[in-house]
């Protein structure tokens, strides 16, 4: 078993330490916050050993998890591999892309892994349909939520809208040529409300609105490509899968046929896969797990969070022009 030690015991943090403990990959060794007062409150309330210095924690650990505001994503990062242990990050890896390569950097120079918190490719509305998803032509993404104080210290592109932009990029094997995004402060210092374009070397064009001051949750995304149509709902953890093939010469009564103006007729079907309910989160921190004992690529890798992080800072500043 890794030894797993946790940077960071806020909300998302206290999740983390309680799975790492249900994990049967890591042994948790405690965790870190900055606050003596949460230290203690933690302590008491769950029975996690908490350490005094983030230098103990680290020590103690083969594997930390860093679950702190993202400003301090770097100076985290940069102990955990200076140390030589392995690094799980939340998302955004950092605030710039400078930093998030040179977290890259000191990686390979350690030889350890490391892996970014992009918890939608672990959903298993994703993981169901994302093996079908070839070369999808036109994208359209929504995730809007209500307003929640937490999390506004960032945009809601690197807050929200960078889960959509990494899922997108998991599937679409091709480099972005052009971006146009329009983003709005309501609520907080920084856009609250946001939607981005973005065009593909190859065609593809993705259409990403984020926002949290909405009235009702969503999260859903549709892939178009040749012959299909698939539908994620990352909220509800359903996933839609509708496809085309040539009609057969004698279609059946209940058989959903399309003639376009050429004449083809295409059989309309259903090709909806089972989905299996998991916890994305304990199942990305077990990913990474087998990542560093099988010495394999993460399935989030730093390089893909890093690139994520990229395109999302370019939406940010379409907003200034």
């Amino acid at each position: 078993m890794l030894k797993a030690g946790v940077l960071g015991a806020g909300h998302l943090g206290k999740i983390h330490l309680k799975l790492l403990q249900q994990s049967e990959n890591y042994q948790l060794i405690g965790f870190y916050d900055p606050s003596p007062e949460i230290r203690e409150k933690i302590t008491q309330e769950f029975g996690y050993t908490s350490f005094a210095t983030i230098e103990a924690l680290i020590a103690a650990c083969d594997m930390v998890d860093v679950v702190t505001p993202t400003i301090t994503h770097f100076d985290c990062a940069k102990k955990v591999l200076e140390a030589g242990k392995h690094l799980f990050i939340e998302k955004p890896i950092t605030f710039s892309v400078d930093d998030a390569n040179e977290i890259i950097r000191l990686a390979n120079k350690q030889g350890v892994k490391g892996q970014v918190g992009h918890v939608e490719r672990f959903n298993p509305s994703f993981t169901a349909v994302n093996h079908m998803i070839d070369n999808p032509m036109f994208i359209e993404a929504h995730r809007l939520a209500e307003f929640n104080p937490r999390g506004t210290d960032v945009s809601v592109v690197l807050d929200l809208m960078i889960h959509d932009i990494d899922a997108i990029l998991s599937v679409v094997k091709s480099k972005v040529k052009s971006i146009n995004a329009s983003g709005v402060s309501v609520i907080s210092e920084t856009p609250d409300i946001a939607n981005a374009r973005i065009e593909f070397e190859n065609g593809c064009v993705a259409n990403l609105t984020a926002s949290r001051i909405s009235l009702k949750n969503m999260r859903k995304a549709r892939f178009f490509q040749r012959d299909a149509y698939i539908s994620v709902d990352f909220l509800e953890k359903k996933c839609e899968v509708v496809k085309m093939k040539d009609a057969p010469e004698t279609p059946g009564d209940f058989d959903m046929i399309l003639q376009n103006a050429e004449g083809i007729k295409k059989l309309i079907y259903f090709d909806n896969p089972k989905v299996e309910q998991n916890n994305a989160i304990l199942d990305e921190l077990n990913a990474f797990a087998n990542a560093i004992k099988n010495n394999s690529t993460p399935i989030v890798s730093l390089e893909q969070g890093t690139e994520a992080l990229r395109v999302a800072l370019l939406i940010i500043e379409t907003f200034k022009k």
